[in-house]
């Protein structure tokens, strides 16, 4: 057991590309007072395999693939998306005590056209991270994202345990499998395979997806509120309805597909939405699921830095990443003297 357990450590460790510090970079007001203190400050780039357990941490992981994409015929660019999206969260203010930590582990880097293989990897390191009881914020990469995701919670919860999948999305990611998977597949694949997962998206689009995908989601006993019916004003409803789905559950994890956005707010996604959210809808609904203590983790996903304007996209990810890592580090500090 130990040699399986050392082996799959070293291909983990093989796999993760340190982040080039340099990525987090920004403006520094002040070099000793914490209160001015911003992301590229407190930001520890580490060797998961030599960390101790680190509870009040998160643990940034980048998932450079877009071969899910690629597959599932979309538009490329989303394997840019997490040193991109680090580059606008160094320069975000950092609102916590010093027991409060955030990490960065590196990058799995996809290099050729095994993406099961690549999914297992960022699953064992997702899972290593849980064990150091870290909060695993993972920045993909297409939403094949998730499936690695997926396998790294269950790894680490065991095979009993009742899961539950929130996902903010305008699709169902409910396709075939049957030729092969990719970034719009990987739901059915959790479904049809894990009797203890169930799944509730958030902002499906009634013209972005098939009946045939419906149907398909009707008969997976999936969960799923319309985008129409999701505006800022109108939020009780649905954050009850999450609510009580992550009470059926024994732990959650919250993926965020960002082509849920409003074009206009997100122009750089593989599949950009002129009917999509508002931000202010994702940002609540990110802070109610990372509330709960059964939330374990958080991945962005679909970001596309070379289909972006003016990095508006890349920053809107951050921003919206920085609202998951608040929340699960307990909220912002307002006394300075804490």
């Amino acid at each position: 057991m130990s040699n399986v357990v050392s082996e799959s450590s070293e291909r983990v460790r093989q796999l993760l590309n340190k982040v080039n510090e340099h990525v987090w970079a920004g403006r520094t007001d002040h070099t000793e007072n914490r209160t001015s203190f911003r992301y590229h400050q407190v930001v520890e780039l580490v060797n998961l395999e030599v960390i101790s357990q680190s509870p009040n941490t998160c643990a940034i992981i980048g998932f450079e693939s877009e071969e899910g994409v690629r597959r599932n015929k979309g538009q490329l660019g989303a394997a840019k998306a997490p040193d991109a999206l680090r580059s606008e969260l160094a320069k975000l203010p950092w609102k916590f005590p010093v027991n409060k930590r955030l990490v960065d582990v590196g990058n799995i880097q996809y290099m050729d056209t095994n993406l099961e293989k690549a999914q297992q990897q960022l699953g064992e390191t997702i899972a290593n991270a849980l064990e150091k009881k870290m909060t695993p914020i993972i920045l993909g990469g297409g939403h094949e994202t998730a499936y690695g995701h997926y396998l790294g919670v269950r790894k680490s919860i065991g095979k009993e345990a009742s899961l539950g999948i929130i996902n903010i999305d305008a699709h169902f990611d409910l396709r075939s499998y049957d030729e092969q998977p990719s970034s719009g597949t990987m739901f059915k694949q959790i479904l049809e395979h894990d009797n203890m997962s169930s799944y509730f998206v958030v902002g499906i689009q009634r013209y972005g997806n098939t009946q045939e995908l419906f149907d398909t989601a009707d008969r997976l006993g999936v969960k799923y509120e319309y985008e129409e019916n999701m505006h800022i004003g109108n939020m009780d409803k649905l954050t009850s309805d999450l609510e009580q789905f992550i009470n059926q559950h024994d732990y959650v994890f919250l993926t965020l597909c960002t082509d849920v956005l409003n074009s206009a707010f997100a122009p750089g996604v593989s599949a950009p939405s002129p009917f999509g959210l508002d931000p202010s809808v994702v940002r609540s609904i990110i802070r109610t699921v990372t509330t709960h203590k059964k939330t374990l983790s958080f991945d962005i996903s679909e970001v596309n830095p070379v289909l972006d304007e003016n990095n508006r996209t890349v920053k809107l990810g951050a921003y919206l990443t920085n609202e998951a890592i608040t929340t699960f580090l307990g909220g912002e500090i307002h006394d300075a003297s804490s």
